[in-house]
């Protein structure tokens, strides 16, 4: 055939609708794929009873939980409440029951539960997991009864447990009486209940026990390595509650200035205190003992400004008080991240993913004061690096726990 303009414009015309063809071919393709991919994925509801603040802590740990689940090859999606103007549950961002202002909406956002069933029967749901809010009653267990009606499986995690004397401590356990009275109940229909804890059963129904994990992508590690010839300074990051003990490091420093010292020993506390009421206690206390040159309060911080204390202080501070409320054994996340910036700690409880290790000095867990004097001479004798602190944490990541969750129940298809 004679190439003629009118023949090369033709077969340019076929090219070209070819070439539109093959990619068109491809968007379906990839559509159809991505389809048969979500299709095959296990569909999960993520529920929490509260807010979801990105910047708020127990925020952050739901968000690592979901992106966990979701590396885990689950189809996530979050329901959580917002009352920014109204009290609405929304599942991603989606309002699905608004319960508008005044008394009647604060008792319906307790109670009412079946938009959420009706959400999880209409988009096939098949697993879902629920954050307990200490709030068993006939409301919470009629929704796990219908989701269990409807083939789900449903576990509950409890963040803390036990959590009685916390309310105790506080003065206000009538906020869990009807929890007190139902949770057994409850816990009857679940599939299992998820702890942090050493406990094979909780309320008699068994347990899937995990670590608190920790997510490295958000948490760096310690850039600069201090000069500590002459001084230490510690770090103790928290939402500031008696159990956290922060008193007993005030008293040993106290104790420790009581006699002149040419090596000087700091505390950076950053975090809010639950109560004003409690802050006013603490800094009457930190006057007290005339240690304000010592004790230094940075209220929350977050990002860089976090970051660069953490850069200038060199040992970690966990909880030192949690026997006032009954608690032997728990795995918090602040010990993790502590160990994912790759500084030495102490604590008093019992964590099993850290009692042995060479970098945490644990204190005794009564009321007596901290002893300085055996954190300096534990510093000094540490040779690990912050990386290799960092690294032995490895099986701690929030994909490796709650991969621990799916493998349990059996949840990859």
């Amino acid at each position: 055939m004679q190439l003629s303009l009118a023949n090369v414009q033709i077969l340019f015309e076929k090219q070209k609708k070819a070439t539109e063809y093959l990619e068109d071919y491809k968007k379906i393709y990839t559509l159809a794929e991505n389809f048969t991919t979500r299709s095959l994925m296990v569909k999960v509801l993520f529920l929490i009873f509260h807010g979801f603040d990105p910047n708020n802590g127990i925020s952050k740990k739901i968000s690592y939980q979901v992106d966990a689940l979701k590396a885990c090859g689950m189809e996530v999606h979050l329901c959580y409440m917002d009352e920014t103007s109204s009290k609405r549950r929304m599942i991603d961002g989606a309002v699905i029951a608004d319960y508008g202002n005044g008394t009647m909406s604060k008792i319906r956002k307790r109670t009412e539960f079946s938009s959420i069933v009706r959400y999880a029967i209409d988009t096939n749901i098949e697993f879902v997991y629920i954050r307990s809010n200490h709030n068993a009653n006939p409301f919470t267990i009629r929704m796990v009864k219908r989701m269990k009606a409807a083939g789900m499986k449903v576990v509950m995690e409890i963040p803390t447990y036990p959590y009685d004397q916390e309310y105790e401590a506080q003065g206000i356990t009538k906020q869990i009486f009807l929890d007190r009275i139902f949770r057994k109940r409850l816990a009857i229909h679940l599939d299992a209940i998820v702890t942090f804890s050493d406990y094979d059963t909780i309320f008699g129904q068994r347990t899937i026990r995990i670590s608190n994990g920790i997510d490295f992508d958000s948490v760096p590690i310690k850039q600069i390595i201090n000069d500590t010839s002459k001084e230490l300074n510690l770090i103790g990051v928290a939402e500031i509650h008696k159990w956290h003990g922060f008193d007993r490091l005030v008293k040993g420093l106290a104790a420790y200035y009581a006699q002149p010292q040419e090596y000087t020993v700091r505390f950076h506390i950053v975090g809010y205190f639950y109560s004003e009421e409690n802050e006013k206690e603490f800094r009457q206390f930190i006057a007290d003992k005339g240690m304000e040159s010592y004790v230094i309060l940075y209220g929350k911080k977050h990002g860089k400004e976090l970051d660069d204390i953490f850069n200038m202080c060199d040992f970690g501070v966990g909880s030192l008080g949690r026997h006032r409320v009954g608690i032997q054994k728990i795995k918090t996340l602040k010990n993790r991240e502590y160990a994912a910036r790759g500084i030495p700690f102490v604590y008093s409880e019992t964590d099993s993913d850290f009692d042995e290790r060479p970098y945490v000095l644990k204190a005794p867990a009564d009321e007596t004061p901290v002893d300085i004097s055996s954190i300096i001479n534990f510093y000094r004798r540490l040779t690990l690096t912050p990386q290799e602190i960092r690294n032995s944490i490895d099986n701690l990541s929030w994909f490796h726990q709650m991969n621990c969750i799916v493998n349990n129940l059996q949840l990859n298809k």
